[in-house]
């Protein structure tokens, strides 16, 4: 890899991922030659990679992104011959910039190190193929752009995680390099609390359990994700759901994550037979349970009206803060057409 300057996290892009953050890109992998005088990482960094700044460098370090011979250093540390620099960040490397957009955000949370946005439904996350305006990161550029990070239009600091377009809830936005990469680590070592609620046909048979199944792209369909039984395909994702009430042909679950693999719960949820309701990708926007006739008939049509989206939604989110050590925990309501469509099936029930 070329020795260029050193990029905060940016936008993928592949498709979204549903609580995306555990997987780790490497930006740079650099070979001290074998000739290498002593010198401090910091100093050997700043020669290597001469658009980034020592403060940036010194932050990476600090995080965990820097590691010498595959193991974090400080900033002390110094490079020796042949020693193997690699610097790894939460999003693969993007070369293009983003232009700040004015936007109205939901901001539950904001202070000098990070914010927490409350996401509607049907806003895409993040610029990709066909999106490259009016997304969330555009919104946040002109929110931040008077930050040091925020210069030039350039998408950072940023996003940790993310949720597809038509999921709702909360998302952890770091306003400095320092608190992204923290933010981003502890989403990589699964420390996040993360929970979901979500809306999925039928009623499982147990009332709380665990899914584990790898997940990766479909061998048959690369647009949707699959579980694969072992490691050959796909990357481990297990998911922890609580049946919170039953609606006899419908049920609201909460779901806790251990990792944040591509449409997780979405994969996880059909994969046991109980995709979510009125998920088109996933076999939820037709009736799963019960006859396909009559008066239920139109009634599960109405549904899908109030509701023309996977009932999936990001409810809470726990971490620790990057500057003070103390644990955050924050929670969000549900929004209106999933209040809704509860209600339509409570009635219908009742």
């Amino acid at each position: 890899m070329t020795n260029q300057d050193l990029p905060s996290p940016e936008l993928p892009e592949e498709e979204e991922e549903e609580e995306g953050g555990d997987e780790l890109y490497e930006h740079h992998r650099i070979r001290a030659n074998k000739k290498q005088e002593l010198l401090r990482i910091d100093k050997f960094l700043m020669n290597r990679l001469p658009h980034s700044s020592r403060t940036k460098i010194q932050s990476a370090i600090k995080a965990e992104a820097v590691q010498v011979n595959g193991n974090p250093i400080k900033s002390n540390y110094r490079v020796k011959p042949l020693d193997l620099i690699t610097i790894t960040l939460p999003e693969p490397p993007i070369d293009f910039k983003v232009t700040p957009e004015p936007m109205e955000l939901d901001i539950r949370y904001e202070d000098e190190s990070l914010l927490l946005v409350n996401k509607p439904a049907g806003l895409v996350v993040h610029p990709a193929f066909g999106n490259w305006t009016g997304t969330l990161v555009n919104g946040l550029a002109y929110h931040l752009s008077n930050l040091p990070t925020g210069r030039n239009g350039e998408i950072r600091p940023g996003l940790v995680h993310r949720i597809d377009k038509d999921t709702s809830g909360l998302l952890v936005v770091g306003k400095t390099e320092y608190a992204m990469t923290h933010l981003s680590q502890q989403f990589f070592h699964h420390t996040i609390e993360r929970t979901y609620l979500a809306l999925v046909w039928g009623v499982p048979k147990e009332t709380q359990g665990t899914v584990r199944g790898h997940i990766g792209r479909s061998l048959k369909d690369r647009k949707v994700q699959a579980v694969y039984p072992d490691a050959d395909h796909g990357k481990e994702a297990v998911t922890h759901y609580k049946v919170l009430r039953s609606f006899q042909y419908v049920s609201l679950i909460q779901c806790n994550l251990e990792t944040g693999r591509t449409h997780q719960i979405r994969v996880h949820m059909k994969h046991i037979g109980h995709p979510l309701f009125s998920d088109a990708t996933y076999g939820g926007d037709k009736i799963v349970y019960g006859q396909r006739v009559g008066a239920y008939k139109a009634f599960v049509e109405k549904a899908f009206e109030v509701m023309p989206r996977q009932a999936l939604h990001a409810k809470s989110l726990g971490f620790v803060h990057p500057v003070s050590g103390e644990f955050m925990h924050f929670e969000t309501e549900l929004p209106a057409d999933f209040e809704a469509v509860l209600a339509k099936w409570e009635q219908y029930v009742s």
